[in-house]
């Protein structure tokens, strides 16, 4: 599918879907934490349901809201991750809590993005590896023995966040992971969060090692929570308020410990129309100064970041060119292609990504390179075209935010969508 979007101006109400990388973590300890689980407000994106999917064929069903599971039953010797990285590296350790062999797949573009670490991690919980070779499919055989160990989390902080969950659902005595090299803090803050609302807290020394203890009482038999709105939705919706016109986002938690939140503080700094009044964020446009963060703990942003940089004044910078190699595309080529289609001046050294902010943008066509998150950047950015800007893959957003077109379209976005 390919869009065609004009310049215009955006002026409405969106209210973004809910974190997606919270409802994958929410489906993780409704599946081992036996009982009863209402999730409130989970979202249905691809990588959601591809999560929802995996937790079926592990033992859990789902009726409505509720997810009812007695543990790790699997029902199916495969489990198919979709296109999710997180899903793989959450579910990864999960399913190597059975002695059952499990082979993990998926598609799309997950066939080709490494998996840096996670044999060798899993091998030092005593788990056996299968025609792993960075890459699913693979399979893993358990069960895994919870054990202190340390880990390596230079590429990703999701496969911490599978290796807590497995360890408090198994571990009969104390244990200490140690983790060197991580990245992106704001996602192990939220992987902790879900866990101590399934009455497993996990103590840390400044991110380093993490005590897991056994539980101290039993298994509620009920629990309830609550998916909160997605700040990497959200951020492509902000950064067009701020360029374009006026957006108001409801329900956003300003105290979330989502990383994408940080786009707020950005939008602030930079001095942009911010309103936040309760849970409600109104972004409007304004004269914008250019900017220097690094977006290395939330390497999602840096499309969004990119886009708002070509609507700044002078020249902004964006660090952590290295946490985009390995995610729906090679986000280094992707984004400055799509610069470079639009006509915008940039360089890259040290890390860091260098942008020239200017009035207007070339009209053209865009390789969305069916990342969800390059499509919705580049639409935003196509706000600001000389003229009619068509995007390739824009089916793309389903990943993580399917209504993406209606709602902007609803703003005023004027766009076609064509087979």
């Amino acid at each position: 599918m390919k869009a065609r979007i004009a310049p215009g101006v955006i002026d409405g109400t969106v209210s973004v879907p809910p974190s997606k990388s919270l409802t994958q973590r929410a489906y993780a300890a409704a599946l081992l934490f036996a009982g009863r689980t209402l999730i409130h407000n989970a979202g249905h994106s691809a990588d959601e349901q591809a999560a929802l999917q995996v937790i079926h064929q592990l033992g859990a069903t789902a009726h409505g809201q509720y997810i009812n599971s007695k543990g790790l039953h699997p029902t199916s010797n495969t489990i198919n991750c979709g296109e999710s990285g997180l899903a793989t590296r959450l579910f990864a350790p999960i399913a190597a809590l059975h002695h059952s062999p499990i082979t993990l797949t998926g598609s799309g573009s997950l066939l080709q993005r490494p998996l840096e670490g996670l044999e060798d991690t899993l091998k030092k919980l005593g788990v056996h590896m299968q025609g792993y070779n960075s890459h699913v499919p693979f399979t893993v055989k358990g069960p895994l023995t919870p054990a202190s160990v340390t880990i390596d989390a230079h590429g990703s902080s999701q496969l911490v966040s599978g290796v807590l969950f497995a360890l408090c659902a198994s571990a009969t005595t104390p244990v200490t992971l140690t983790v060197n090299n991580l990245k992106s803090r704001p996602y192990i803050d939220m992987t902790l969060d879900v866990l101590a609302q399934f009455g497993r807290p996990v103590q840390h020394d400044r991110y380093e090692r993490f005590y897991i203890a056994p539980p101290l009482f039993t298994h509620q038999s009920e629990r309830e929570i609550t998916i909160e709105a997605d700040w990497s939705s959200a951020s492509c919706v902000l950064v067009a308020g701020a360029i374009t016109g006026r957006v108001t986002i409801p329900n956003l938690n300003t105290e979330s410990r989502q990383a994408d939140k940080k786009i707020l503080e950005i939008l602030t700094d930079i001095g942009a129309g911010v309103v936040a009044d309760g849970q409600q964020i109104t972004v409007s446009k304004a004269w914008l100064a250019s900017f220097d963060t690094d977006a290395t703990d939330c390497p999602d942003l840096f499309p969004a970041l990119a886009v708002l940089a070509t609507a700044c004044r002078g020249t902004s910078s964006i660090k952590g060119l290295h946490r985009l190699f390995a995610k729906e595309s090679n986000r280094v080529e992707s984004i400055t292609e799509m610069l470079w289609r639009y006509g915008i001046d940039f360089s890259a050294a040290d890390d860091t990504l260098y942008i020239d902010g200017r009035e207007r943008v070339q009209y053209t066509s865009i390789d969305g390179y069916n990342d969800h998150r390059i499509v919705m950047a580049a639409a935003v950015c196509a706000l600001r075209a000389k003229g009619y800007v068509n995007i390739s893959d824009a089916g793309a957003v389903a990943k993580s935010y399917p209504d993406f077109f209606t709602h902007m379209q609803q703003c005023g976005m004027m766009c076609e969508l064509l087979p």
